[in-house]
């Protein structure tokens, strides 16, 4: 069993930043992916960034340049800094861990860009 535990989402004006956190704990493997997830309203989950235990990335063509993943291995804790933020990236975010073949969820935490 996996716990994932975020936290940082809330109200920012565009062009503004925000950080997010997630922290993972119980049945962990040494090798691992973390990343992000969102949904918007209407709209189907999407990847948003993830990073492996090597520190190895990838992410969605939308937020490259602006948004950074890192992780750290100690803690087991991914964080996602989110810059240059626009209405668009108005979304529930979702923590993910992937390992041994299956996902471990948070259960999201809202980032809504608006004026």
């Amino acid at each position: 069993q996996v716990q994932l535990a975020e936290s940082g989402g809330g109200l920012v004006q565009p062009g503004g930043s925000l950080r997010l956190s997630c922290a993972a704990s119980g049945s962990l493997f040494s090798i691992n992916v973390m990343g992000w997830y969102r949904q918007a309203p209407g709209k189907e989950r999407e990847l948003v960034a993830a990073i492996d235990n090597f520190g190895g990335t990838n992410y969605a063509d939308s937020v490259k340049d602006r948004f950074a993943i890192s992780r750290d291995n100690g803690k087991i804790t991914v964080y996602l800094q989110m810059n240059s933020l626009k209405p668009e990236d108005t979304a529930i975010y979702y923590c993910n861990l992937y390992q041994g073949g299956r996902s471990s969820w948070g259960q999201g935490t809202h980032v809504i860009v608006s004026s």
